[in-house]
């Protein structure tokens, strides 16, 4: 090497290593400009949000990420308004559109899964406190902007000047007590940061200027306009306890995972209904494709449905649909041009002219018409034998009466006829309308759907459960069947096996009761003692026993009349006792009828007295100030805090009244159908019953 080689080299060498560090300088410069911007943008968010503190939030900033040693969150919010875990963003050129994010017109959407994995693995931590996986709320805030509101995913953008209104247009979702619990639960899962990363760089420590004492929001949002939003939220109205807090053993279920078809029984008041409504809004935002159909045989419960379901999550409305089970079958049918007729007056003539001309054997065995056309209607038709050797060895699930083959073989004839007048009056019954929509969707299945959810499931037939099914098959997640053998109230009955639907183990059983008082549900318990039915798993059982009641009260009243005229004038005094000096709301009074005809007589006598009235038929679950009139079937699957039964027979309240000497068994059947809507009535009940009966004296 030649005199002052290496001298040249070493000076080489330092510039390049000069310009290294000047390079890493410049880099950290920036990065450190960038987490100043942020600093900054997180304490102007938090400043913007300080407000709602008076109003019962909290805000928890630079809280440690679960699972990761040195991520953090910017700002975790719980208050009655929900949870709601804050992203900061100091972003100029972004663009939301499409559910994708840009910025500088690179897509930035995949930035957002962190977040949406954040808010996915708080709900399963909150869960266990109860809260319902819907009030956790994962949000960017893009600082310096207002007038935007978009969602990617499971994530929501808004900007800094919306983020206020964004958080109180929820209203009061939660109790003080509530966000309490909740607030104990977050701070255990989000953990206060630790201290910052060492520095490595073996460099003087700097002198640094002393931080402001005071930040300035821009005028995105002005005080006038924070106050009036903070108003707002005020005056919103509280939304039940149900649609937000749940025992912690619902919230869960409501987030597990089936690997196929899934079924939630329990007895009466244990949440099934209010587990499968969070559950459809859970995989609405769970599966980004398809709606989720919610369905039932109860035509106006959907309607209920969907309202309880625009107050609970609004933002996933739209992602569900509520259709009762007839409605889905008949639209489907419409949009696919095939006829679907249906005229109860021709149908009623149909059966009629059948009956004459094939009863004369089956008068014999049982001469009311009604039984046999229940066994066409359910055990046939509903489902869908089309030969005699399927029913001949049908196990005719839920029907006492025992029939020889010869018996089956009268029952066949009868069928074939009604099926022949039918056609020769150009019209179609119910059933013939499922079973029509079942075979339209196996020569074309229908796409569009990620999920079902079978409310009441008890109630459909073989062939509805089949054809719904049929929309989704053994998906994960993809169909669950919600319903309790007990509330059994329809002639008939179907096993998931008949259906060739396998649950495999995924069926779970509610066991604590949540919205009886001990007193009601012991004495609905006593009418239906003894009641055996075979499940639709299966198996022959009494009911699902209930472990635990949290609530007591006065014991249902039982009152007797000599006249229609004195029980009348004693319902309207009791109405008006409970509404006076209990102070009971009288939109939370309902009167249960059997029968339409029952229902309509009430009415005359509530109108007469000048209480004011609802009927069922015409109730979508919006509050009204009206005594609920319906009968005991339109009123499944809702819940009051006063029910009245009017006109019950005696009979029923005694369960041992009816006896089988004769082993017949369609009277014995027809009794305790009638004693489990008794028993259906009473459990609609939150805090009161009374059952009144007219026998002469």
């Amino acid at each position: 090497m030649s005199a002052g080689e290496s001298a040249r080299l070493e000076a080489e060498r330092q510039l390049a290593l000069a310009a290294a560090h000047e390079r890493e300088a410049i880099a950290s410069r920036s990065k450190a400009g960038n987490y100043m911007a942020a600093a900054e943008s997180e304490k102007r968010i938090a400043q913007l949000l300080a407000p709602l503190t008076v109003h019962g939030h909290f805000l928890l900033p630079d809280r440690a990420w679960p699972g990761s040693r040195r991520a953090q969150v910017d700002l975790v919010l719980v208050g009655p308004s929900g949870v709601f875990i804050v992203d900061t963003k100091w972003w100029k050129d972004v663009v939301v559109a499409g559910g994708r994010v840009f910025r500088d017109q690179e897509d930035v959407t995949d930035e957002f899964e962190g977040l949406a994995d954040l808010a996915y693995g708080t709900e399963a931590a909150l869960a266990t406190v109860g809260l319902a996986p819907g009030e956790v709320k994962s949000v960017v805030v893009l600082a310096g902007r207002k007038g935007i509101q978009q969602s990617v995913g499971s994530v929501d953008v808004v900007g800094e000047g919306d983020i206020v209104r964004y958080i109180v247009r929820r209203g009061q979702r939660m109790t003080e007590s509530q966000v309490s619990t909740v607030l104990g639960a977050a701070l255990q899962h989000f953990p206060v940061v630790g201290a910052p990363a060492p520095v490595a760089a073996v460099v003087r420590e700097p002198v640094l200027e002393s931080a402001p004492t005071h930040i300035d929001v821009d005028a995105l949002m002005t005080e006038d306009e924070v106050k009036e939003v903070l108003y707002e939220g005020l005056l919103a109205e509280p939304i039940e306890e149900w649609m937000s807090f749940l025992h912690p053993d619902q919230a869960k279920l409501v987030r597990r995972s089936f690997n196929g078809p899934a079924r939630i029984r329990g007895a009466a008041g244990t949440g099934k209904t209010v587990v499968g409504l969070h559950r459809a809004a859970y995989l609405a935002r769970a599966k980004p494709e398809g709606k989720i159909l919610f369905t039932t045989f109860i035509r106006t419960l959907p309607d209920v449905m969907r309202n309880s379901l625009e107050r609970m999550a609004p933002e996933v409305v739209d992602r569900v649909e509520f259709r009762g089970v007839y409605e889905f079958a008949g639209s489907l049918l419409s949009e696919r041009g095939i006829s679907s007729k249906l005229d109860s007056r021709r149908v009623k003539t149909a059966w009629w002219d059948a009956w004459r001309a094939e009863s004369a054997p089956l008068k014999e065995i049982d001469s009311k018409p009604d039984y046999w056309k229940e066994e066409i209607d359910y055990v046939i038709k509903g489902r869908g034998l089309t030969q005699f050797e399927q029913y001949a060895d049908s196990a005719r699930i839920g029907r006492k009466r025992r029939l020889t083959i010869d018996q089956r073989r009268s029952v066949w004839a009868l069928y074939r006829e009604y099926e022949q007048q039918l056609e020769k009056q150009g019209v179609h019954d119910f059933a013939d309308r499922i079973l029509a929509t079942e075979r339209a969707l196996r020569e074309q299945p229908l796409e569009g759907y990620s999920a079902v959810i079978v409310d009441e499931a008890q109630d459909l037939s073989c062939a509805m459960v089949r054809m719904l099914w049929s929309l989704v098959g053994d998906e994960p997640d993809a169909f669950t069947l919600i319903g309790d053998g007990q509330q059994t109230i329809y002639p008939g009955g179907y096993t998931l096996a008949e259906a060739g639907i396998s649950l495999a183990g995924r069926g779970v059983v509610l066991d604590i009761n949540y919205r009886n008082t001990a007193e009601i549900l012991q004495a609905a318990a006593r009418i239906v003692d003894g009641d055996e039915f075979t499940d639709i798993e299966g198996a022959d059982q009494l009911g699902d026993g209930t472990q635990r009641v949290s609530r007591h009260g006065t014991p249902p009243v039982f009152a007797k009349f000599t006249t229609d005229a004195y029980h009348d004038e004693a319902l309207v005094a009791h109405i008006r006792a409970i509404t006076r000096e209990i102070g009971t709301g009288i939109a939370d009074v309902a009167v249960l009828c059997r029968t339409n005809a029952g229902a309509a007589a009430v009415t005359s006598a509530l109108v007469a007295a000048g209480l004011p009235t609802v009927q069922l038929t015409e109730y979508d679950g919006v509050p009204i100030d009206a005594v609920k009139v319906g009968t005991i079937k339109r009123a499944k699957g809702l819940e009051f805090k006063q029910v009245l039964l009017p006109r019950v027979d005696e009979s029923l309240l005694t369960p041992s009244a009816v006896r089988d000497p004769d082993g017949l068994g369609s009277l014995l059947e027809r009794h305790e159908r009638d004693r489990r809507e008794l028993y259906v009535g009473m459990t609609r009940a939150r805090d009161g019953v009374w059952i009144g009966s007219v026998s002469a004296p």
